[in-house]
């Protein structure tokens, strides 16, 4: 049950590497709202990649991983 323990301690920081990347979040956000009615695969690709590094920045930064 360690591991299970160590996942929810993982979550519990995901509100934290989100306000640290609110702006590459929001970034995407925008990018896939604005195509919501013509969704296709790798369509915000760059805009995801950006904040996919912020999160895992942000993550090494606080002392955990995603």
């Amino acid at each position: 049950m360690d591991s299970v323990k160590k996942a929810a301690a993982r979550l519990r920081n995901y509100p934290t590497l989100l306000t640290l990347c609110a702006d590459s979040a929001a970034v995407y956000a925008r990018c896939v709202a604005q195509q919501h009615e013509n969704v296709k695969k790798n369509l915000c690709k760059d805009e995801f990649v950006a904040f996919k590094k912020c999160l895992n920045e942000a993550a090494k930064k606080i002392g955990t991983k995603i």
